[in-house]
């Protein structure tokens, strides 16, 4: 086998079988993969001006070995790489037991210093000018074509996606996955919810699609406008993952699957999912925060972006506190405290209105509310649930609880309960009253309009 030093890869896809050395960028990559042995491989595509991409087999012993690339359009030199053909088709491969590789950032014109460099690596004297000439030619190229990004309120149906979010905290699930919760600063969609209203007390809601972090200080760190996304990651490569991500970081996230559990959005980062690192001044990035900066100063803006122009008039309110999220509810610190929201009421127990009173007579409801930030408890308690339900009659309550859970009715004369319909609770304005050390939230100062 003839080692061949630098070549550009026009030349090298000639050399089927020697050992060559490569500088090109990186047009893509995979995750880490375990071979049928005990090893890992990785593969990416490189281009240089002198031919279109090809691939590299990149097989390591240890996941650390592998090449932690940073982002698209990074530059690698590939050391001592074996070329083959398979049908028709040329490609590199890396060797664990003899070849070598560095990554150098691909747009920093002054910095030649590799990031990552396996241990065998051996810097040449011309390999800096090498990397300048292709940073200059990638950045008249346009080589480097990225697809299009969705906003979390875009999200509106299930399936692949690709996103710009911020990593706010990692842990893993009660069934030993791993979970990021990721943000941009938009509100997810509202989603239609399946579940009978009668099936709650033996079948409710869940309040989150996985457990929230157990530390409180934890959930405090949260924006609190906005959708925070579960993302599960449904890989074998997690240590290397691990390595990438940065809580408090941004990432772009490619081929993302979207999902919804009994109403809840969530992600699902599979072997086919790819994640790349932003630096911070990227325009995406800018974009969202000040979106974001934009809502947390406006009063109105804190409402759903999902209930404009104005919520519905089922409720009325007799508060004068700025609106709020469920989100605000949920990490508020001080021991009692009223908050004024705009949220959907997704389920009750108990269902039937003849049950809302204990036998003294005493309102005792619990509702499932929910907001593009969180899905909580609230109760409708004594003299507070007086005023919320407002004396109406057993048939009228029916009604309007039937309104407010969303439950459809026939086109015909809009009595008739359509059976296993989608529920679509409107958006309605409630006055919640917190207490911190019991964590429990009351509806006051909230009436039904008859």
């Amino acid at each position: 086998m003839v080692y061949r030093r630098f070549l550009c890869i026009k030349d090298a896809v000639a050399c089927i079988n020697d050992k060559v050395d490569l500088i090109a960028v990186i047009l893509n990559f995979s995750l880490p993969q375990t071979t049928r042995g005990t090893d890992y491989i990785c593969k990416l595509k490189i281009i240089d001006e002198s031919y279109p991409e090809i691939p590299v087999h990149v097989f390591a012993q240890e996941i650390d070995h592998l090449p932690f690339v940073a982002a698209v359009g990074d530059i690698i030199h590939l050391s001592r790489v074996v070329m083959r053909i398979h049908e028709g088709d040329v490609y590199a491969i890396f060797n664990k037991r003899f070849s070598s590789f560095a990554l150098y950032d691909g747009k920093d014109v002054e910095n030649f210093q590799p990031y990552q460099v396996l241990f065998r690596y051996e810097a040449r004297k011309h390999d800096a000018m090498i990397i300048a000439d292709l940073r200059k030619w990638l950045a008249s190229s346009h080589v480097i074509d990225e697809p299009n990004f969705s906003l979390l309120k875009d999200i509106n149906e299930v399936g692949l996606v690709n996103l710009v979010c911020k990593v706010l905290h990692i842990c893993k699930t009660t069934d030993d996955k791993w979970m990021a919760f990721i943000w941009d600063g938009t509100d997810a969609p509202p989603m239609s919810i399946y579940k009978k209203p009668e099936d709650e007390e033996h079948n409710p809601l869940p309040l989150h699609f996985k457990q929230l972090p157990s530390s409180g200080d934890v959930l405090h760190t949260f924006p609190t406008i906005g959708t925070i996304l579960r993302l599960i990651f449904d890989v074998e490569c997690m240590p290397y993952i691990l390595q990438l991500l940065k809580v408090c970081q941004w990432f772009k996230l490619f081929c993302v699957e979207c999902k919804v559990h009994e109403g809840l959005w969530y992600g699902v980062f599979t072997s086919y999912s790819k994640i790349r690192d932003i630096p911070n001044i990227d325009t995406l990035i800018l974009e969202r925060q000040s979106n974001y900066d934009c809502r947390s100063l406006g009063n109105l803006d804190r409402m759903p972006s999902w209930s404009c122009p104005w919520p519905s008039k089922i409720t009325e309110v007799n508060c004068s506190a700025p609106f709020a999220t469920l989100m605000d509810v949920l990490t508020c610190q001080k021991v009692r405290k009223k908050f004024r929201c705009v949220i959907r009421f997704v389920a009750v127990i108990p269902w039937r209105v003849e049950d809302f009173r204990s036998p003294d007579g005493v309102y005792r409801v619990k509702f499932t509310l929910e907001d593009p930030t969180a899905r909580i408890h609230a109760y409708s308690y004594a003299e507070d649930g007086e005023k919320f339900f407002n004396g109406l009659s057993t048939g009228g309550l029916k009604r309007k609880l039937n309104e407010l859970l969303g439950v459809p009715k026939s086109d015909d004369d809009g009595q008739e309960e359509i059976e296993g319909g989608a529920r679509n609770p409107p958006w309605v304005q409630c006055c919640l009253k917190s207490h911190s050390i019991k964590r429990r939230r009351w509806i006051v100062d909230t009436k039904l309009v008859g």
